[in-house]
């Protein structure tokens, strides 16, 4: 019998809770999720892809009061720029509050007030989008923190744009996978990328 929503989100919130990896839907193409703060399931997100961590990840927020927690400043445009918003969005922010990478020897910080070192970038700018796809926004503000979306695919492979793209050795890597049924408002395409600094400037990454 399929399973309700709630009940799937029941499951996937008790994976992200015990730093597992889920396979999910989101408002673009099928993702890679885990944790945004827990910085030793970020890594298994990037062994699973075969990525570099240097590439920083995208991360899908509830609403801007989120994005606020887990960023040093929100510029006035980018504000516009969501209120506005009518197709995915992913904006770049200038400065994430992020954990401190561990120095040799040291403990990494797992904490959910601070987003893990390991998902932003190296100039400390992160990319979180606000979903337009109800799950998401209900998995996040239920996790209470921002959530990893990245492309359910090997890195430099196509990235999947529905279920039965997804290649079965990410299904398999991943503790739980959602059920297909509930990609019915994902749009199979990449988002819009756009860079906002605190002066106001924006530049479009991707269009």
């Amino acid at each position: 019998m399929k399973p309700t929503v709630d009940e799937v989100l029941k499951q996937a919130l008790e994976v992200l809770r015990n730093g597992g990896i889920i396979v999910y839907p989101t408002d673009t193409i099928w993702g890679i999720g885990c944790d945004a703060t827990n910085p030793a399931a970020v890594r298994k997100v990037y062994e699973i892809k075969k990525r570099s961590d240097s590439k920083a990840l995208v991360l899908l927020a509830a609403n801007l009061d989120m994005v606020a927690r887990y960023v040093k400043v929100i510029p006035p445009i980018a504000v516009d720029l969501v209120e506005v918003n009518d197709k995915p969005m992913t904006l770049i922010y200038p400065q994430g509050i992020s954990a401190k990478a561990p120095a040799a020897g040291e403990q990494e910080i797992c904490d959910r007030h601070f987003l893990a070192w390991n998902v932003v970038a190296e100039d400390g700018s992160v990319g979180i989008r606000i979903p337009m796809h109800e799950f998401c926004r209900n998995l996040s503000y239920k996790l209470g923190r921002p959530i990893v979306s990245t492309s359910a695919n090997i890195s430099g492979e196509p990235a999947p744009t529905c279920y039965q793209d997804i290649p079965q050795s990410i299904l398999d890597d991943a503790d739980y996978v959602v059920p297909s049924f509930l990609d019915k408002e994902s749009t199979g395409m990449a988002s819009q990328i756009i860079k906002v600094e605190v002066d106001g400037q924006v530049k479009i990454i991707r269009a």
